[in-house]
């Protein structure tokens, strides 16, 4: 083979990866804007059904300000911080999931499922029901509670090598363990603390208001751009340990900020309104199929929105006279995804 045709071999190959790129990032960008409108159709929907029925343009009138006193008392007091609050932290929760899963290559690598939300969960039932604190308050409880739980499964999963299957196990031992602990502090409270502590464990949206949408998104401007600024190493951990060294990457200290990051979304998102179940487990992997090849954390937490938001929708006003609280039914909906994924794991433990 001459000189010349090496290059043009090697010219056609260029050629070719660079198309597909383009491909994959028109793909992206469809997929994006696709899952923004949807969020956006369904946070619209939630803004005008209820009780007092608006339509779409009085929505928008009144969100820029244009409605009547009790347009505004409906949409600005009562369903806008609902809907911010459920779209803040279910970013919080499909971010956190995708990195999870990505860094320790496992599909059951989930903050709910492994005890990390347990652990803020415990923590912040801890502060509100015998400290009686509230506020920013319990989100540092929740923070505390979900960093101590995964440096706990992070040491004793790291013994020769940080193994995903093996820090899943030890997760969903730690998780029990948690969950023991934070059922024997609800049944030494008092009935209507017990009960307030037990609607919040299902992971509710009832009491937003516009102190935690405020708290919520602080932790997003900070949180978000941090993991942003390392997903390109994130995607060379997908690859091996060694493979990242050689490429320059200390993969332990990424690994364990990127593991912190994502303990901090899940807190933040904890702490505003509880764990809401299956959001960070489900999201990710839906994101993956849409957006292949990717890392997909945009369009993981833009699923996770739609998620929350549709879920709510359905527990606030398509059971007819019954209001459940947003975890109730996105356990609905993730449930059966765990049975799946656990029937068609394979032998050596990974999901199919």
């Amino acid at each position: 083979m001459s000189v010349a045709t090496g290059r043009s071999a090697m010219a056609d190959e260029t050629s070719v990866v660079r198309a597909e790129r383009m491909r994959r990032g028109r793909r992206r960008r469809v997929v994006l804007v696709v899952l923004a409108v949807v969020a956006l159709a369904i946070g619209g929907v939630s803004l005008s059904v209820g009780e007092y029925t608006l339509s779409v343009a009085d929505v928008v009138r009144t969100l820029f300000g244009g409605g009547d006193a009790l347009e505004s008392f409906v949409v600005l007091q009562l369903r806008a911080p609902r809907l911010a609050l459920g779209a803040l932290t279910a970013v919080c929760f499909g971010v956190a999931g995708g990195v999870f899963q990505t860094l320790l290559r496992n599909p059951l690598a989930s903050p709910d499922i492994i005890g990390v939300s347990g652990g803020a969960s415990f923590a912040a039932v801890y502060a509100i029901l015998v400290l009686g604190l509230s506020g920013l308050a319990v989100s540092l409880f929740a923070f505390v509670g979900a960093l101590v739980v995964a440096a706990a499964i992070y040491l004793l999963s790291a013994r020769g090598g940080l193994s995903g299957y093996r820090f899943v196990l030890i997760g969903i031992g730690v998780a029990f363990m948690v969950n023991a602990a934070l059922n024997f502090m609800i049944t030494r409270a008092e009935v209507r603390d017990a009960r307030d502590a037990l609607v919040w464990l299902v992971g509710s949206l009832g009491s937003a208001g516009w102190d935690e949408i405020l708290r919520v998104a602080l932790g997003l401007v900070v949180l978000v751009p941090a993991v942003a600024l390392l997903a390109p190493r994130l995607r060379m951990l997908q690859l091996d340990d060694d493979t990242a060294i050689g490429l320059g990457v200390p993969a332990a200290r990424v690994r364990l900020a990127l593991l912190v990051l994502a303990v901090a979304l899940v807190a933040v998102a904890t702490a505003a309104v509880g764990p809401i179940a299956f959001v960070a487990f489900v999201a990710a992997p839906i994101a993956r199929r849409l957006v292949p090849g990717g890392l997909a954390l945009l369009a993981s937490g833009l699923v996770a929105v739609i998620i929350v938001t549709f879920a709510d929708l359905v527990a606030q006003h398509l059971l007819g006279d019954v209001r459940v609280p947003v975890g109730v039914i996105t356990a609905v909906i993730g449930a059966p995804y765990l049975l799946w994924l656990l029937v068609t794991a394979d032998r050596r433990g990974r999901g199919a």
